[in-house]
């Protein structure tokens, strides 16, 4: 084994000794990688250090979870009970592993409020959003109304249908739980229940036992089940016992689980659709959680079904199709007939495919037509409330025409990744009351951002006689530490110089008492900080921008508020006219970032990056750059590392490469700029077609890969505190 030179980083193993951290040293041999020429690896104490020689062999990577043309790690489904029964959590599947449980809101969904649900089927599933660490489609589909939903349901016609972890990370990011399908049809699925349903009872158990664990690895809450075929009578007589058993199970080992079934067999075994609860479904639904209608009701089913629902009528899905097909009440832009009858009898709502929006309609006008479907349906979309620090989020969609990091460019071109999604606001137009002059709109908007791929656009107008106008971004029920700060990134576009400032309710959480913000109104919780003039030089690293005008026009706004006793409620943005304007004033202002923390998380140690390794390296021939030099290489690799999730947002993934030749204790001549290659959300990521010099004869190449851990906080860590891991390549010798 060859071991790399000491590049020293003091301050590293300081931290390190003060923090109890030990780095271990251990030789991996070819056992520590897949694929390519041998392989050693050296953790030193100040990075991983791994060896290799290339070589062109092949480096198979199982197809299920690997894109077989290209090595990127894909969301996958089972087509069969024979995979299913097979199947065991496999260290492979580690990237579609969400990042964590939904997070906390209010109410939650046991308060007996009626839900909402989306039903996702989308041409068969599994498209642009299959590529776990994303894709460079231009025109995908985008979700972002998500503090009108209560449940997200992934959809397709394979037997077991697992969530693609990007829509996972997403809903839970906003506080919504995820469910996947089980799913059988025709004679096929006949065939498979009978398989599991007319037996004994370990039969159902085991398939219910599978279907609980791989909610439990994988992170998501629990099942639609949807048998969409005839069933034997002993089959349809062993239903019930399996539903229960299955809720029950989930119950246990997932927090908040559930379990839904769809209207479609009756206790007879016909597979017969009521479009309502009776009795000859009810035996299902009094197994499980919560039970989805058909789409072909009329105001008398709902009559009907109060009385079989009793006090479970927010466990009642009524289902809607958005494609409006077969006999409906109201679908497309007509949805709002539907949840106008299902709100009036106390039901929830199942909206079946909203991709429709996308689908049917054209792609140029997929945000207008998106804004415009949920805001006819907003009357009947009670939100849910955020309620838990830190919350920071840069509006980012997901996706985007090019990448930016805190105003600074990073690439160019189009890119789609849902677990990038950050918390989304409350979109729509809001008017003054009176003769309705002054509005506000907000919109989402790829043509700038902060931080990410997008931000939030907003353009109102003031009228002479108004001072000022806001709009509430977010619906809050936290309970608030004794300080917080606030933190607001946004630039005004135009010759417009209003006044943009945050604004926040608060309510009495007992004995609710506030410093450092001014009343607004003495009649009104609602008030307005004051701007931090001077940080605290302990919290530099997290505003030290504050006041200042940043790259590309943005400016940062900072706010630190004491309070005692009280709940945070709303986040508003108020734009006020400019000192001695009498005109009407019109603005339009993009916002790149908001950010509410508690004030003692920003001095709390952060964990460190640890244990990084490289494995299922594959090597590759690049095309010859030009006449006389000799061709290059692609590297494709994964790369692990520990660290706590629970303190993280997401990962930033980078690369230096040298140009071959460097001893590996001297490194590069000179400081390179890291490479930025995207981003990850589990403790590993897939590296493809890396594009790296080759080594000369007799000489190393060298390629070092950084892994940036991004705090839920918000702010940036030191490039000394980063992950490490480099890789000295070198030609097999002729």
């Amino acid at each position: 084994m060859e071991a790399a030179g000491p590049v020293t980083r003091t301050a590293a193993r300081r931290r390190d000794r003060r923090l109890g951290h030990r780095r271990p040293w251990r030789s991996s041999g070819s056992g520590g990688r897949a694929g390519g020429g041998r392989g050693e690896e050296l953790k030193t104490d100040q990075e991983a250090v791994f060896r290799e020689v290339v070589s062109f062999t092949p480096n198979p990577l199982p197809d299920r979870y690997y894109d077989k043309d290209t090595t990127k790690p894909i969301s996958f489904y089972l087509s069969s009970l024979e995979e299913l029964l097979a199947w065991t959590p496999d260290v492979e599947e580690g990237f579609n592993v969400a990042l964590g449980p939904p997070e906390c809101r209010q109410p939650p969904l046991s308060s007996g409020r009626p839900r909402t649900l989306i039903c996702h089927d989308m041409m068969g599933g599994y498209l642009d959003d299959k590529f776990i660490q994303g894709s460079a489609a231009q025109t995908p589909y985008s979700f972002y109304h998500w503090q009108y939903i209560d449940i997200f349901v992934y959809f397709s016609h394979h037997t077991v249908t697992i969530p693609p972890v990007g829509w996972t990370n997403a809903a839970h990011r906003h506080g919504v739980c995820v469910l996947g399908t089980f799913i059988t049809e025709w004679q096929k699925g006949k065939q498979l229940c009978e398989a599991f349903l007319a037996g004994d009872e370990r039969s159902r158990q085991a398939v219910a036992d599978q279907l609980v664990l791989m909610a439990q690895f994988f992170r998501f809450d629990g099942w639609l089940i949807n048998i969409e075929n005839s069933l034997s009578l002993a089959a349809v007589g062993n239903l019930p016992h399996f539903l229960r058993y299955l809720t029950a199970r989930l119950h246990q080992q997932v927090p908040r689980g559930l379990v839904l079934w769809y209207d479609s067999v009756v206790s007879s075994g016909q597979l017969k659709w009521q479009d309502e609860l009776n009795e000859q479904n009810r035996v299902f639904f009094d197994s499980c959680d919560g039970f989805f209608t058909n789409y072909n009701w009329r105001e008398e089913h709902l009559e009907r079904m109060l009385g079989q629902a009793g006090e479970r009528l927010a466990d009642v899905y009524v289902g809607v199709d958005v494609f409006a097909r077969g006999s409906v009440v109201g679908g497309r832009f007509d949805t709002d007939k539907s949840l106008e009858l299902i709100r009036k009898h106390g039901f929830s709502a199942a909206l079946f495919a909203p991709g429709w929006v996308y689908e049917c309609l054209e792609k140029a006008d997929f945000f207008q037509n998106q804004d415009k479907f949920w805001s006819l349906l907003e009357h009947y979309l009670p939100t849910h409330s955020i309620c838990s620090l830190p919350f920071v989020t840069s509006f980012c969609l997901g996706m985007g025409t090019r990448r930016v990091c805190y105003g600074q460019e990073e690439a160019v071109g189009p890119w789609y990744h849902p677990s990038a999604q950050e918390i989304q606001p409350l979109f729509g137009e809001h008017r003054l009351e009176g003769d309705g002059r002054g509005w506000v709109k907000t919109h989402c908007c790829l043509a700038d951002a902060w931080n990410g791929g997008s931000s939030l656009l907003i353009r109102g107008v003031i009228p002479p006689e108004v001072g000022n106008v806001a709009v509430r971004l977010f619906s809050l029920q936290v309970p608030v530490p004794p300080k917080i700060f606030l933190s607001l990134v946004y630039k005004l576009e135009g010759p417009s110089a209003v006044g943009v400032a945050l604004e926040l309710t608060t309510g009495d959480a007992g004995s609710c008492h506030i410093g450092g913000i001014m009343m607004l109104n003495e009649m009104s919780s609602r008030h307005s900080p004051r701007p931090l003039r001077v940080p605290p030089t302990k919290l530099a690293r997290w505003v030290g921008r504050c006041g200042q005008e940043l790259s590309g026009g943005w400016v940062q706004r900072c706010y630190e508020v004491s309070l005692r006793g009280c709940l945070l409620q709303d986040l508003f943005v108020s734009f006020s006219r400019p000192p001695g304007s009498q005109e009407e004033e019109n603005f339009t202002c993009r916002l790149g970032e908001i950010q509410v923390v508690d004030a003692n998380s920003l001095l709390s140690p952060l964990p460190q990056v640890q244990a990084m390794t490289v494995s299922h390296v594959r090597w590759q021939a690049a095309a010859s750059e030009g006449e006389g030099r000799p061709a290059g290489l692609r590297l494709s690799c994964t790369l692990h590392w520990s660290y706590l999730l629970p303190h993280v947002r997401c990962f930033r993934v980078h690369c230096c490469r040298g140009t071959g030749g460097g001893s590996p204790g001297r490194g590069l001549s000179e400081p390179e700029k890291p490479t930025f290659l995207g981003l990850a959300f589990i403790n590993r990521y897939r590296i493809v077609d890396l594009a790296v010099a080759p080594a000369g004869p007799g000489r190393d190449g060298r390629v070092e890969f950084l892994v940036e851990p991004v705090p839920k906080e918000g702010f940036l860590v030191p490039r000394a505190e980063w992950g490490r891991a480099a890789m000295l390549y070198s030609m097999p010798r002729t």
